[in-house]
């Protein structure tokens, strides 16, 4: 599941959602491959996409189409086009990779994508609202909801814990406490 979404758009067009598979990491020899960190399950899922929005420091977004890749040890490396040398690459470390959410494919029953969940509100089976899901956090056991509202919740996200997820209505019921004893 990707992580998190961002948007951008003109004030004419509807706004495109823009998320996050993975981070650029280190330059990987001398001829412009990079390293990468891919959010995809499995990481070599972030190679089906031809071509990558690069986003440096939340502010700077420019296209490179992805020429070949491969699995790494825990990640990827990949050589991007015009990425000749190792100052090259460099120079793109920690840019956040970002594919149109319009280009995801459907993630299946009862799955979801993290970017769609963020913002929705979260109440849990006794009704109590919870507040909203602000990010998730890759944890050893598996993704962990954020929720902030009165207080701020670690919910793991797995079906023992997600009991129903409503997109159109804007809202996910859990099975968690309102207050840990």
């Amino acid at each position: 599941m990707p992580r998190r979404a961002q948007g951008r758009g003109s004030a004419d067009a509807p706004r495109e959602r823009w998320v996050e598979l993975g981070r650029i990491g280190g330059p990987f020899g001398v001829r412009g491959w990079v390293r990468v960190q891919s959010f995809t399950d499995p990481p070599e899922g972030l190679l089906r996409f031809g071509c990558w929005s690069l986003c440096v420091g939340g502010h700077e977004r420019s296209e490179r189409r992805l020429l070949e890749g491969r699995r790494q040890g825990r990640g990827l490396v990949v050589r991007l086009e015009g990425l000749d040398g190792p100052e090259a690459a460099a120079a793109l470390r920690g840019a956040s990779i970002e594919i149109a959410r319009s280009e995801l494919p459907p993630p299946g029953r009862r799955r979801f994508y993290q970017a769609d969940l963020i913002g929705l509100a979260v109440r849990n089976l006794e009704g109590m609202e919870l507040g909203a899901v602000q990010h998730f956090i890759e944890a050893p056991g598996g993704p962990v909801m954020v929720v902030q509202g009165g207080a701020q919740h670690w919910i793991p996200a797995v079906p023992r814990h997600l009991r129903k997820v409503d997109l159109d209505a804007g809202w996910i019921v859990v099975d968690w406490p309102a207050v840990l004893e």
